[in-house]
């Protein structure tokens, strides 16, 4: 089992930036690969950022590649997510995910433990 508790949500202006953080308990984190998650009212849930168990291979998705940056730093249990340049469509709850998976992935199905999510909220 892997608990997971995101943080570093907020209210910040287009054009701001944010730091997410996930901490993991429980099982070796390094076991899993990690991913960023988010989802609006009304809408399904949209893969944002994925990274490997080794840290070496990173994944985004294209409305967030070159302004978002994940990052991991397995002796501290934790997944960042670095958001630059924010948008008022970037506006969601954001959800951290662990999978024990070998390759990254964009599906939500893949992944076996989830956070509670961190409201983002981005104002124009």
């Amino acid at each position: 089992q892997v608990q997971l508790v995101e943080s570093g949500g907020g209210l910040v202006q287009a054009g701001g930036s944010l730091r997410l953080s996930c901490a993991a308990s429980g099982r070796a984190f390094s076991n899993y690969a990690m991913g960023w998650f988010r989802q609006a009212p009304g809408r399904e849930r949209e893969f944002v950022a994925a990274i490997s168990r080794s840290l070496v291979r990173v994944y985004y998705s294209e409305s967030v590649k070159g302004r978002f940056t994940i990052s991991r730093d397995n002796a501290k249990n934790t997944v960042y997510l670095q958001m630059n340049n924010l948008k008022p469509e970037d506006t969601a709850v954001y959800i951290c995910a662990a999978g024990a998976i070998l390759s990254l992935s964009r599906r939500p199905d893949d992944y076996d433990y989830w956070g509670q999510g961190t409201q983002v909220t981005v104002s124009s």
